[in-house]
């Protein structure tokens, strides 16, 4: 996500340097990448007080909820995302959840926990399929869709009782499991307009068929052809604009990208999570199909004149495999060469965004469970696929894991989605 966040900057007439914390090899290319983790806020900001840096663009999560922006703020610094009091919509599920509730937003019929024998009552009583989720931030991996009960009793032991997210796991959501399709929809907001993007469709399960556990994602492609303009203009008037709203009404005005995981049921669209940054890999392939000057609107979307920009689009298709290690997302050891990415490089419609790499001996070698965002354009979804597993075999390292059937349900839908 960052590498082709940097990638979209750096195409900006209105840019002439740019800097990355912490970056990684990808990353260099484009920008000066400084030794600051994204944990260490007010290093961050004193770095961007001496550069005099006239934008922050923030791509993770986990600064966002720890109110990194209200910091940045205080010190007169334009910086762009939701303010801490905005992000508890990602960081709390059982928030986002209620907000869901109260402001008849559609969603899955839900219940909250905090209580572990309470919860553990309330799935007895309940019919699979039943989905559990983490209340707190858990890196994509802290929803479980339980085919049984007994799944849904071994997700509430491992958040509950065992602690595999800390103290993200001390309240949980216990909810209906929603049948259909998801579609990521994501969108700028400046509190008071609202300018959607191009749909993508995510693919969360480690392997082909949409089996296995879930992680942070295994690839993605864009547009999606379920999401016609009649069904945006139902998203928009159902879901959309009454969470922008709803935020207002709760004295949390959200400004920046909000992210709308939803699931298009036969009763309509959904809402199944929020998040409040740019998707990972979505963004890969909004990115890649964004005419729009990117930083034309992140400043729009600050000074609040949303509505004095246009959003355009290519009408290529994207798509996007990530290559994971081996192991992942359970564990994996890092440090492997990764080679051929030399063979891609300025190759027309091809894009190799980096994730969890570094330099070692003047080698990238493989430094996290998702190494590589590799993207493909193409004249429609078949042609763009066609050409990102081309693309994808020209790379290797020990281990490599990655998913063959990313963007094959939108060549060839299902007969059935569960």
């Amino acid at each position: 996500r960052e590498h082709s966040i940097v990638w979209k900057i750096a195409q900006s007439p209105l840019v002439s340097k740019i800097f990355c914390a912490p970056g990684n090899p990808g990353i260099s290319e484009l920008a000066e990448c400084i030794n600051i983790t994204v944990d260490q806020t007010d290093q961050l900001c004193e770095f961007a007080v001496e550069e005099n840096i006239d934008l922050t663009v923030v791509g993770p999560e986990a600064p966002l909820v720890d109110g990194i922006v209200d910091i940045f703020n205080e010190h007169g610094l334009k910086v762009f995302g939701p303010d801490k009091k905005a992000a508890i919509l990602e960081d709390s599920k059982v928030f986002s959840k209620s907000l869901l509730k109260k402001h008849g937003i559609p969603t899955a019929d839900f219940k909250c926990f905090d209580d572990y024998q309470q919860a553990r009552r309330y799935i007895a009583s309940k019919e699979a399929p039943i989905v559990v989720k983490a209340d707190g931030l858990s890196k994509g991996k802290g929803v479980f869709v339980c085919k049984t009960n007994d799944e849904a009793l071994q997700a509430i032991d491992s958040i509950m009782k065992d602690k595999v997210f800390g103290e993200a796991g001390d309240q949980v959501v216990i909810e209906e499991c929603l049948i259909g399709e998801e579609i990521s929809l994501l969108a700028f907001t400046d509190g008071k307009n609202i300018v959607a993007m191009e749909s993508s469709q995510d693919h969360k399960t480690v392997f082909d068929g949409d089996t296995g556990p879930n992680t942070g994602g295994m690839g993605a492609y864009s547009p999606v052809p379920l999401m016609t303009d009649e069904l945006y203009l139902q998203v928009e008037k159902e879901i959309l604009v009454p969470t922008v709203h709803a935020m207002n009404r709760e004295e949390r005005p959200y400004k920046g990208v909000i992210y709308i995981g939803l699931m298009i049921t036969d009763a309509g669209p959904m809402v199944l999570e929020y998040n409040v940054r740019l998707g990972d890999p979505e963004a890969q392939v909004i990115l890649s199909r964004m005419k729009s000057d990117i930083v034309q609107i992140m400043l729009a979307t600050i000074s609040e004149d949303l509505d004095k920009v246009d959003l355009e689009w290519y009408s290529q298709a994207s798509v996007c495999v990530v290559m994971a290690s081996g192991g992942y997302p359970g564990s994996y050891d890092n440090g492997k060469e990764i080679t051929g990415l030399d063979s891609l490089k300025n190759q027309d419609g091809i894009s190799v965004f980096h994730a969890g790499t570094k330099s070692a001996n003047g080698k990238i070698v493989t430094n996290g469970g998702r190494v590589l965002g590799v993207v493909a354009c193409g004249e429609d979804i078949e042609d763009a696929q066609k050409n990102v597993y081309e693309a994808v075999s020209k790379i290797s390292f020990d281990g490599v894991h990655y998913r063959r059937d990313i963007a094959s349900k939108a060549i060839t839908p299902p007969t059935s989605t569960i």
